[in-house]
């Protein structure tokens, strides 16, 4: 029993039990459809038609495989519309690092959503090292990350680069814009982002590279709460200078430079070496990839 005679069964059903009728709504001969029905029967050992004065009757066991034959046909038929439609009616699993998800990936969702209605978008925000685990596990299609990629089994693209400003609270201990010392720099309270975030990983890769290391009073995975804090007046912080914008336009922080000291990353867009990316998997990185203009405090730092 297959497929093609569940459909021709519910043609002639479809068709008042009329096989002639049937064969014509399904451009076949008549002795075929004819063949089909007996062969159903036949697998099953019950009758599905009585056949009286040269006409069809479906029987009571006819009716019930109708119900049956109805269901699995419509089953069929939805797996077909939605695996051949999956590009746009699928979903997409995506990771992204605590400040791409808390300002760039709202928007980037919102743009592909209107190309892509029927996409089920799933996101999970988290700090990079959680992401690339969870992409070697194929949890997620792909991520957005700042930093570097750490597995061997992940690519990763850059997309953007996203300046990190240092910043202290309205009330100083500096002016806005000021350039200070190395030493001068190292003196403060500092107020980080947790281990394992890439914000974490460049600002100690600076650092050391600069020849010296910083131990935080205050670590936390939330951004905002760095913010609070540096605002209030509890210490520096070091965040993306899209993080800034709000802050800094009410006067609520200050950014500063310190002298022979940048910090620069790369954000990227990483999935696993093996994985299938679908085309609206690219159609959504295509559209990161857009030119985007740096965040208007990462420009001025750059004129300071």
């Amino acid at each position: 029993m297959t497929l093609r005679h569940i459909r021709i069964f519910l043609a002639v059903c479809a068709n008042d039990c009329n096989v002639t009728r049937a064969a014509e709504s399904l451009y076949m001969a008549q002795p075929a459809v004819s063949a089909a029905v007996r062969e159903l029967e036949e697998y099953y050992g019950v009758k599905l038609f009585d056949r009286i004065s040269r006409r069809l009757y479906l029987t009571e066991a006819g009716k019930r495989f109708q119900q049956y034959a109805s269901h699995v046909a419509s089953l069929f038929d939805d797996m077909e519309k939605e695996m051949r439609d999956w590009e746009a009616l699928g979903m997409l699993r995506i990771g992204a690092s605590i400040t791409i998800g808390s300002w760039l990936l709202p928007g980037y969702v919102k743009r592909f959503s209107e190309k892509y209605p029927g996409m089920d978008v799933r996101v999970s925000v988290e700090q990079s090292e959680r992401l690339e685990k969870r992409l070697l596990n194929n949890e997620l299609d792909f991520a957005l990350m700042e930093g570097v990629v750490h597995e061997p089994g992940l690519i990763g693209e850059e997309y953007m680069e996203d300046v990190l400003l240092p910043v202290c609270g309205a009330e100083g201990p500096f002016q806005p814009w000021q350039t200070v010392s190395q030493e001068e720099f190292q003196q403060q309270r500092f107020l980080l982002r947790e281990r394992g975030s890439g914000t974490r990983e460049i600002f100690d890769s600076v650092t050391q590279a600069a020849g010296f290391s910083i131990r935080p009073v205050w670590e936390s995975a939330s951004n905002t709460a760095l913010l609070n804090a540096a605002s209030a007046g509890l210490g520096v912080t070091v965040l993306s200078g899209w993080l800034m914008e709000g802050p800094a336009a009410q006067g609520l922080l200050h950014p500063f430079q310190v002298e022979g000291l940048r910090f620069v990353r790369q954000f990227r867009i990483v999935y696993h070496k093996n994985k299938y990316i679908s085309q609206a998997a690219r159609d959504f990185m295509a559209l990161c990839q857009e030119k985007l203009p740096v965040s208007p405090l990462a420009a001025k730092e750059e004129k300071e």
